[in-house]
This record gives structure tokens, sequence and C-alpha cells, in this order.
């Protein structure tokens, strides 16, 4: 495709946010939108079918980032997998449809104001989603979010719902404004495949002429006329290009791409971009601070039979072809729930996730047999990181420092372990003790001490649940990185619209509240 000289709109990420930016601003035709995405087109088999997400890990099509070492979780580097690829993230995610909770998005309100409150976004999750099958608060209905009810899900996730009964909790529908139990997992798939943003928005609103989609095209920087946007350089085919924007250049690279074009753009802290030799265009000291993730912890038990070990077969692979049904279609997460971990909380703090699999090191380690996974998700960390520089050429990458479990008070230690030992009185009770056997993750016999085995599976295997956020927060305070109609202060003809302006992290799945903000974002740049 032939690259514009000059657009309206420049959309740097073709993401869970940025796909939706560009449909949006390009349904008036009278508008010229390009959308830059660094990586390749959506084309790879693995993209499409649900349970083959692990497959693109470190591949083209994963920008393969890692943490520091973390202190707290025995000095490993915790692996972070993002898209790069048309859909972003959302081309690559296990398509968990979790909203979180109205009181996230009240408490973005005081925050980024009332705009911003759950009242306000509601309507935005009416239009957003087009729920199948299932039942939403929302009650969407026409979309371009397909939101549906698992094809296929196995015997053993019915089993791990009756145990959440038997230890006490209550089974209620996905996506309530208040969760307070067990459901089973709502997904982003149309017919048993994946429906990313790309196939909800991008790929409909392409046909427009007046939307230009550049694949292989790499943000080097965003150009500035004093203190104005005014384009975004980029590598493709090996050569630096450049396209003008004459309204405004809009960021949607997320958590971790986009404060780290932000700072290679003159848009930081002064002294860290002096340090690297880099002009400041505005001090920005928190671009790339407030960084949030969700940390989880997976026990992997042993099961006789029944689980996504052998999704692969070859009638497994008929089923899904065929009839798009079976394993295949499994977003491996296949039932999820909200528990406090202590008492005096208002909401809660740790989810918990069922998987009929032996989902064992993210999915990059092939397992030997049957297993099933019970993990403890950390939604509301005390502790915060940051992204900064580590050289000033836009091809490296960012040092990513969440410090998980860095807390003074080890509020965050302490609620992760009190998540994994529900998970283990879970695996206790009648209906999924008789199909439980020795540890699969971390190894260990059946009889293991259950603190030991606690210990070593937080600090051993804990990663990421692939949501961070926060590092380009917005606010209505002059520090905040963006304004609450998300433009980026102290220069104008810039905004940012992806999961790094959410103030504080939402205790559900970052998916959902990414393409809201793609929306909102859309919504502002048109009213002005």
């Amino acid at each position: 495709m032939t690259t514009p000289v000059e657009v309206d709109y420049v959309v740097v990420g073709s993401g869970s946010a940025g796909a939706v930016v560009a449909a949006r601003l390009s349904e008036d035709l009278s508008t010229t939108v390009a959308i830059l995405e660094a990586g390749p087109e959506d084309t790879n088999q693995f993209i499409h079918i649900p349970a083959a997400f692990s497959k693109l890990y470190r591949t083209d099509v994963d920008w393969d980032y890692s943490t520091t070492p973390q202190p707290q979780l025995g000095g490993r580097q915790i692996y972070w997998p993002r898209g790069k690829t048309l859909g972003g993230c959302s081309s690559m995610n296990a398509m968990m449809w979790v909203r979180g909770y109205a009181a996230d998005y009240d408490e973005w309100s005081t925050h980024a104001g009332h705009d911003w409150s759950f009242q306000k976004v509601l309507p935005y999750f009416q239009r957003i989603e087009n729920v199948q099958n299932g039942r939403s608060p929302g009650d969407g209905k026409s979309g371009p979010i397909v939101v549906s009810e698992q094809r296929s899900p196995r015997a053993l996730t019915g089993d791990f719902l009756t145990a959440v009964q038997e230890c006490g909790f209550k089974i209620e529908r996905a996506n309530t404004p208040h969760p307070s139990g067990f459901s089973q997992t709502m997904v982003t798939q149309k017919r048993g495949a994946r429906w990313s943003t790309a196939d909800a928005y991008l790929r409909p609103a392409a046909k427009r002429s007046n939307l230009t989609v550049l694949t292989n095209a790499y943000a080097t920087s965003v150009t500035f006329d004093g203190t104005r946007a005014q384009g975004v350089a980029f590598a493709r085919d090996g050569q630096l290009t450049h396209i003008r924007a004459r309204r405004e250049v809009i960021l949607c690279g997320g958590a971790i791409n986009t404060p780290h074009l932000l700072m290679l753009s003159g848009i930081g802290s002064a002294q860290h971009l002096v340090e690297h030799g880099i002009a400041v265009v505005h001090d920005a000291p928190e671009v790339g601070q407030n960084l949030q993730d969700h940390l989880v912890a997976g026990i992997v038990y042993s099961v006789e039979k029944g689980s996504l070990l052998s999704a692969e077969s070859p009638p497994e692979l008929v089923n899904y072809l065929v009839r798009r049904r079976g394993m295949l279609t499994s977003p491996v997460a296949e039932a999820y729930g909200f528990v406090h971990s202590r008492a005096g909380l208002e909401h809660a703090d740790i989810e918990l996730l069922f998987g009929p699999g032996p989902f064992i090191r993210e999915g990059l380690v092939q397992p030997d047999g049957h297993g099933a996974v019970l993990g403890s998700v950390l939604l509301k960390p005390k502790s915060s990181g940051d992204i900064t520089l580590v050289t000033p050429d836009p091809f490296d990458k960012p040092r990513i420092d969440p410090k998980y479990l860095s807390d003074p008070g080890g509020v965050d230690r302490a609620a992760m372990i009190a998540g994994l030992r529900t998970c283990t009185e879970l695996a206790a009770s009648p209906a999924l003790a008789r199909h439980f056997g020795d540890y699969l993750q971390p190894p260990a016999p059946a009889d293991a001490p259950v603190d030991e085995l606690i210990e070593i599976c937080l600090e051993q295997y804990a990663h990421t649940l692939y949501h961070p956020v926060g590092t380009c927060r917005m606010g209505m305070d002059k520090n905040s990185v963006v304004d609450p109609q998300l433009r980026v202060r102290g220069v104008s003809g810039l905004r940012v619209a992806d999961a790094s302006v959410m103030p504080t992290i939402i205790r559900g799945h970052t998916h959902a509240p990414s393409v809201l903000i793609g929306e909102k974002a859309a919504d502002y740049i048109k009213s002005h």
C-alpha cells in the first residue's frame, strides 16, 4: 500500500484501542486516517485458533519483552508477551471478556472526572458488545465485539464450578456491575474463532478509501513543530519515512510502547531524557511511571483424563475445522471468580482462575500428561513500577520494572498467598479431589506440605497475567500525563488512547476497558 504524505489523523498501534480509534475516525469520509502497525498482518493461523494463543509467544507477532530481575520472585526476569500484529494483544490474548467492577470506573472518575464513571461508560459497553448466547447486564446486542459463551467447555470446568459451591461460593452470570462469585468465562469469539479488534473494527473499516493501514511500520518518534505534534517518523521496508498529521496524532501502542515512544520523542522526565541525549519537548516526569500489572501464580494438578492435553489431536483438529467446536475453541481459563484475601475489604482483591489444561510456564513448556490449573491473580496491587529508556535507539527495548510484591507492608504478598491457599482448598473439595493427583507445577507429590508448595509457586512460578496499565495516566491534576480527554499535557495535537491512560488497574481484564478507551477517544476527537 502506498504511504500517504499527509493525512488528518495518524494512529500508532492497531491493538485493542488503536483499531477502534482508526475505524471510528474513518467513519467520517471527509477525513483521512492512517494507522501504523509495527508488526505483520494477522495471517498467522494460530491467531485465529483460540486455544493456540501460547504458540504465538516469542514469534514475529510478539514484542517479546522481559522485565528486570524481580527480587520478590526469586530474581527471575518475567516474560511479557505483547501483540505485534493487526489487532495487537486482542490477537494473542486469552479472549476473556471481563469488564471489572463498576467501582473501578468510579475510581477512575475521582482522577479524571465524572465522564469516566461507570454511569457514563456503561452506554459504551452497550455500544461495543454483541452478546451471543449469554447475558450481559449492559444488554449489548449489536456491537462490533462479539462476546459469546464458550462452545465446548470441558467437564472439568463444570466440576470446578461445583467445587466453588461446595466451598461456600456462589455462581453468577459474568460481567455484573458488582461481581461477588464465580462464572464461566465469556469470550471474544465468533463461531468458535477468535474475534479481535482487527476483525471487529479494522477489517470492515479498511474497505474505506480514506483509511490507510500500514503494517510493518515501526514508529520511531513523534515529530514536532515547536510543541505541536506534526507527524510520525517510522521505519518500513528498511527506509525511514515520515507521515504528517494535519489534525492529530493518536498513540495506541499500549502501556510499554506508548511511554517508550513519548520519551524517544522528547516527552518525559527532562533529567532522564537529557541523560540519553534526547532534546526535551516537554518535561513530563510521570511518563513511564505508575506501572501496574496483574500478577498470577498457578498450581497445576495432574489428572487422568479430560484436559486440553489432546487439543492438537487429529479428531480435535477435524472437530474445529469442520464444526468450530471442541478443545481448540477453549480460552484455557474457562472459569473465574472473585474472592477477598482478608476480612474488611469492600471489594474482592483476588481473582481465581481455572483452566482444564496443563498450562505450565505460560504454555511455553510441553506438558508430560493431563493436568488442570488453579491460579491466584492479584487484582489491586499496592506495588507499582516503571518503564524507562535503556538507550535512545528506538529499536532497543525499554527497561520494564513492575516491582512485583515490593510494597513495604507486604500486603501484595499476603494477598497472593491467601489466594493460593483458597486454590488448594478448592482442589481438596469433593468435586475436584477425585480428579487430582500429584502436582505438576511446582513438581511435588500429592502429600507435599501445602504452605511450602504455595511459597515455591509464588516465588518460582508467578508471572504476568498480561495486563500492564497506567504509564501515561489520565487525570485532572497537572502532573498527569494526559488530561481527561486523553490529550497529552504540555503539547498540542497529540493524544494517547490505550491501557497506559488507566489511572488505576481494574478488578478485571484489560481488553474490555481498552476497547472502551478507544471508543471514548474517538468521540472526544470527533467533538473538536
